[in-house]
């Protein structure tokens, strides 16, 4: 996967346009992301035994194209590329070149 938990994305598509976050999970089987914060949307909660009903606002998640990875170094969104040096795959930003490090989590 081109984008993981912990980096920081830009919304290029839909109602949330133009706003930036930080993922949170990454569901690969439905090739998609949630981020924190962004595509907001109220669920109604039936009241059950021992808690009260109530209207709870969750994030859902967003197609991996909707989202651009914003390089840490140059602080741009960008699309991602990939070298190989000996055993280890590593991400490049495609517009100044450097290396993208996993985030720490």
């Amino acid at each position: 996967m081109k984008i993981r938990k912990g980096d920081q994305v830009k919304i290029i598509l839909g109602k949330d346009k133009g706003r930036t976050g930080t993922v949170e999970r990454v569901l690969t089987k439905s090739s998609t992301l949630v981020v924190k914060d962004v595509n907001l949307y109220k669920k109604h909660v039936k009241p059950a035994q021992g808690r009260p009903g109530a209207i709870v606002t969750k994030e859902r998640p967003l197609a991996f194209s909707k989202v651009q990875l914003i390089c840490p170094n140059c602080k741009k969104p960008t699309r991602v590329g990939y070298k190989v040096t000996g055993t280890t795959k590593e991400r490049l930003c495609r517009k100044c070149k450097a290396v993208i490090l996993s985030p720490v989590l």
